[in-house]
């Protein structure tokens, strides 16, 4: 699946692969680290959220209550314990180009292994 300019990293995690997609998206906001150079703003980015459903955004989020804040990516699938698929860009790449992050939740005899493939690198 993996092709040249293709980023790629996995872990295994001691949980189901629910627990596992539910922490990667729900709490991505926790584990993602604020100010790196992927933020869009750093000084207003707050955390990040998803939309969870297919259509829904990726969003650095500049006020917490209201959720309001820069998209960057949308989901392509959401399938929970399973498979999650987003685009991803910044605001200095050309209009309309975007990368697509994929990420897939399988099952292991001790835990889940969460596989990260990060594509389409050409395109920016």
């Amino acid at each position: 699946m993996s092709e040249v300019g293709t980023a790629t990293a996995s872990v295994e995690v001691n949980c189901d692969p629910q627990k596992a997609f539910d922490v990667f998206t729900k709490d991505i906001g926790r584990w993602w680290r604020r100010g790196t150079y992927y933020w869009i703003d750093p000084e207003r980015g707050q955390e990040l959220r998803f939309e969870p459903r297919v259509g829904g955004r990726l969003v650095e989020v500049y006020d917490l209550a209201t959720g309001e804040g820069a998209e960057l990516g949308q989901v392509r699938t959401w399938e929970p314990g399973s498979l999650l698929e987003f685009t991803w860009r910044t605001p200095d790449w050309p209009t309309g180009a975007s990368t697509l992050v994929s990420v897939r939740f399988t099952a292991t005899g001790t835990g889940t292994l969460v596989s990260l493939e990060h594509s389409g690198w050409d395109s920016v």
